[in-house]
């Protein structure tokens, strides 16, 4: 396969739909070996039998992960009732099963409905939650159980799609949640609710807000693009992504921008952000068409009178050469102290 003349320079984020069968590390090889550059990220690991929305940094891009990943996620998935297995999918050892045919549609929407809102899942041993600086599936391939502590999670919506009665009824249905949901867990606790056990059968990510099914490629058609050269069709630029993930700011000072792509802190408070990014965690800063940076405010939600850049996207090359005085100490205006 052909390689790029200068292949760390390409940068941006391609939404790729996951096969069944490889671990989100393989397809990130894979990617990297198409592309020709060892620079490749993902923002949110598949298990290797679950499908769809996985997105993958590339280059300089791959330092807006921590940002893109935070999104919400949702998902189509498929459960089977009175039947446990050791990873709480179908990929496991089968460790019970009980006759669930008294188990109709209404129970389990029932069920479904005490698992919307925050939640606490205990992760599955198979994950790669680290316990004792180990993450838990190699713990798992040596046959060990640890205690884990439980995590808070948000389950924004669930619906029941499809229920299927019988020995073992199955269900597909439709889940939005928090980043770091455990799909599999969601089953596998639904089952115990209802006194049955359950684990999930299949699971395909529709979207990784604010990226969807319908804008992902192919992993071969990725592939083929790139041999020909053509694969910055698939792919966004980092600023494109930066706006659709974040709250933005969009500056009109030249002035300003210089300062902050040499470093200075942002003035919230004599600045007057826009509504969409007051109490926001984080939030893009950008100026015609260019992305300044990554920015989080400083103090409290809401009163915050300074944000810091959490990321520096842009230099002052960037920006046209402007020659702006940047301050040299901190002001009330633009720069805090150790800026």
């Amino acid at each position: 396969m052909s390689r790029r003349r200068s292949a760390d320079d390409l940068e941006g984020v391609v939404v790729i739909d996951k096969p069944a069968g490889m671990t989100s590390h393989d397809v990130v090889q894979r990617v990297r070996r198409a592309l020709g550059q060892s620079r490749v990220g993902h923002t949110g690991t598949l298990d290797p039998a679950a499908t769809g929305v996985m997105v993958v940094c590339l280059g300089r891009a791959t330092r807006l992960v921590q940002f893109l990943q935070a999104g919400t996620k949702t998902y189509a998935a498929r459960m089977v009732l009175g039947i446990e297995t050791d990873s709480q999918d179908a990929d496991g050892e089968i460790i019970a099963r009980m006759a669930a045919d008294h188990i109709d549609e209404r129970q389990l929407c029932e069920a479904l409905t005490k698992f919307q809102g925050q939640i606490a899942q205990i992760p599955p041993m198979v994950s790669a939650v680290k316990v004792g600086g180990e993450r838990l599936h190699r713990k798992a391939r040596r046959g060990e159980v640890v205690d884990r502590e439980p995590r808070h999670v948000t389950v924004h919506d669930l619906v029941l799609d499809m229920f299927e009665p019988g020995e073992h009824p199955r269900a597909s249905f439709l889940v939005t949640c928090s980043s770091g949901t455990y799909v599999r867990t969601l089953a596998h606790d639904v089952g115990h609710d209802l006194g049955v056990g359950g684990s999930l059968e299949s699971l395909r990510r529709l979207a990784n807000e604010p990226f969807h099914l319908d804008e992902a490629v192919s992993l071969e058609d990725f592939e083929e693009a790139a041999q020909a050269g053509r694969m910055s069709e698939f792919i966004m630029s980092a600023y494109d992504a930066a706006i659709r993930a974040l709250p933005v700011w969009d500056v009109e000072d030249a002035g300003l921008v210089m300062q902050l792509v040499s470093g200075a802190r942002l003035d919230m408070e004599r600045r007057m952000p826009p509504a969409a990014v007051v109490g926001a965690d984080a939030f893009a800063v950008t100026w015609s068409n260019l992305l300044v940076g990554v920015y989080k405010p400083m103090g409290q939600e809401g009163i915050a009178r300074q944000a810091r850049a959490a990321l520096v996207w842009s230099q002052p090359d960037d920006v046209g050469g402007i020659q702006v005085d940047t301050p040299t100490s901190a002001t009330p205006t633009d720069r805090g102290a150790g800026a």
